[in-house]
């Protein structure tokens, strides 16, 4: 299998943690040294794997041997930023790390599931092989096929799946607001 991380810009991913050098008259916790990075605009984007796999970027400046700090823009995306800090937080002073609320575990069960799905569909698997591979042949065979709920819930999911590969699943970056 693939595995490669993904590097999301703050203006994608309000996790995203933006750390600078801290001023010199706080007190000098050691410096959050980077792991291997890559650089951009806004400067170096790193992956901290010993820390929840928190995305940090350094910014353009931050001098990477003295203390940091972490900058928290004042908009709409503050809550999402505040709880990063505390799952980076938590890591560093090895406590228990909070769960990413963005995503709830019933939707990561479902996307689970869309992405199986889609990956069957893609494969060339009709709507009803899914559903056996899913939920097993006796589920399937209890019940007529062409009127079966099971049958919507794979179409379902697959639609979903759809909805996310094409850019939706950035919707999953951030909390629901309200208006």
């Amino acid at each position: 299998m693939l595995e490669q991380q993904v590097l999301w810009s703050p203006l994608v991913n309000p996790a995203v943690l933006l750390i600078d050098s801290a001023p010199s008259f706080l007190p000098s916790p050691p410096p959050l040294a980077p792991a291997d990075g890559r650089e951009g605009p806004e400067g170096l984007y790193s992956i901290h794997e010993a820390y929840t796999d928190a995305q940090i970027l350094y910014l353009t400046g931050c001098e990477l041997d003295r203390a940091s700090s972490i900058v928290l823009p004042l908009d709409s995306d503050l809550p999402d930023r505040l709880q990063a800090v505390l799952r980076l937080w938590h890591a560093a002073n090895a406590g228990p790390v909070p769960h990413d609320a963005r995503v709830t575990p019933y939707q990561r069960r479902r996307m689970r599931q869309m992405m199986q799905a889609a990956d069957g569909r893609s494969n060339g698997a009709t709507y009803r092989e899914i559903a056996i591979a899913m939920f097993g042949s006796e589920r399937i065979a209890s019940e007529p096929w062409r009127t079966s709920a099971l049958r919507d819930t794979v179409i379902g999911l697959i639609e979903s799946a759809s909805a996310l590969i094409e850019g939706g699943y950035r919707r999953l970056l951030r909390h629901k607001r309200k208006a």
